[in-house]
């Protein structure tokens, strides 16, 4: 048996919290488990679930999930899946180790050979959009996501929604009739902005409308699915198949499990089958390290329903650290053509720079998200 010896956490810029597992043969997996300004309660997490592992078979994925998910009598939530999904994506890449193959070949082989890959783009005014966009064509993405809006008032301006349009129509003329836009709402918008601004972006073609109402009023998307033509996608803050079947049954087009919130890649799979009997597409929500990246590419090149995949190489938010500087080899995670190529190494198929990783380890973070406020002084979404 492969027995786990060893379970390591750490806090690395810019916001991320990587978990290594080691074996007592020594082999060594590594996951990714960030929950955004939250890694340090993930971090406590991971330290009490690793209670459920050392000394235990590595290669027992699925019954770790379950106990990991299942074992006490409190479940679910942010907190918990993001560590049960670092130590998930862990697991797996050991087993790929073990067996010397990608994790892709241990789900059932590729379905394809490369998969497109988009960015994300600020800019709060339409020429700012348009530079952002422009940059990231330069690195050779046919795709980007752009935010619709920041803050937004309860019942928006005229002011607020010819801004939103402004921006989208800008990204439109840029990017051209072959290339592709999402439009990410953020869960800033009430439903009834959401399906005042949906009609007026049509004409742009946004590749689809992303998180129009905030996770919690799941109950509501079906009355903005039905009021547009363009796909709806949502799911980053949903955290397992039971919170994504409403959203599927909704009439979302598009689900967007993180692979380090949502139980990682055992359950992001299952996810995706569920999605596939709705006829969803899955694109992971991962604006995250190299670990989660990894992972999701894994799910992606053996999942049929996949239609792209997020990532944050390059993003202008990623302040202290960029994805690439933890891996060895960055060449498996480079661009061709807007895709990234069939990762053929053992398990996720990249090799961690352990030394980087400690040392960013010692300088650790504190990163925490925005506080946003109207005008009034009353709280923002963000």
């Amino acid at each position: 048996m492969t027995l786990i010896s060893r379970i390591e956490t750490f806090l690395v810029a810019p916001r991320w919290l990587f978990v290594r597992i080691e074996t007592e043969s020594g082999i060594v997996g590594w996951g990714e488990a960030t929950c955004e300004g939250r890694s340090e309660t993930v971090r406590t997490a991971v330290g009490q679930l690793s209670e459920l592992l050392i000394g235990n078979d590595a290669l027992r994925i699925e019954d770790h999930w379950q106990v990991m998910t299942k074992g006490s009598f409190y479940r679910g939530g942010p907190i918990l899946a993001s560590a049960v999904s670092g130590l998930d994506q862990a697991l797996w890449d050991i087993a790929g180790k073990h067996f010397n193959t990608p994790v892709h070949q241990l789900l059932g082989g590729h379905v394809r050979d490369r998969i497109r890959m988009y960015g994300w783009v600020g800019g709060d005014e339409p020429n700012e959009v348009a530079d952002q966009i422009s940059a990231q064509l330069e690195v050779g993405l046919t795709a980007v996501k752009m935010n619709a809006s920041g803050r937004m008032s309860p019942v928006a301006s005229v002011a607020e929604i010819d801004g939103v349009v402004r921006r989208v129509a800008a990204a439109r003329e840029v990017l051209g009739d072959h290339r592709d836009v999402a439009v990410d709402f953020h869960g800033r918008f009430s439903l009834a902005n959401a399906r005042r601004v949906a009609p007026l972006l049509e004409p742009y073609r946004p590749f689809f409308l992303e998180e129009p109402v905030v996770p919690e009023n799941t109950h509501l998307l079906r009355e903005f699915t039905s009021s547009t033509t363009t796909p709806v996608s949502t799911g980053e803050r949903l955290y397992s198949r039971q919170e994504f079947l409403p959203a599927l049954q909704a009439g979302i087009a598009v689900a967007q499990p993180d692979l380090s919130h949502a139980g990682g890649i055992t359950e992001v799979r299952k996810i995706a089958s569920l999605a596939e009997i709705y006829d969803v597409q899955l694109a992971p929500h991962c604006p995250l390290g190299p670990l989660a990246l990894a992972a999701c590419l894994q799910v992606g090149f053996a999942t049929p329903n996949f239609l792209i995949q997020e990532q944050s190489i390059g993003i202008h938010y990623n302040k202290g650290a960029e994805v690439l500087d933890y891996v060895v080899d960055k060449s498996p995670l480079k661009f061709v053509d807007g895709h990234i190529e069939r990762l053929t190494g053992p398990g996720l198929g990249i090799e961690i720079d352990e030394a980087v990783v400690r040392a960013a380890d010692k300088r650790g973070h504190a990163w925490r998200g925005p506080v946003w406020r109207h005008s009034d002084g009353a709280f923002a979404e963000w």
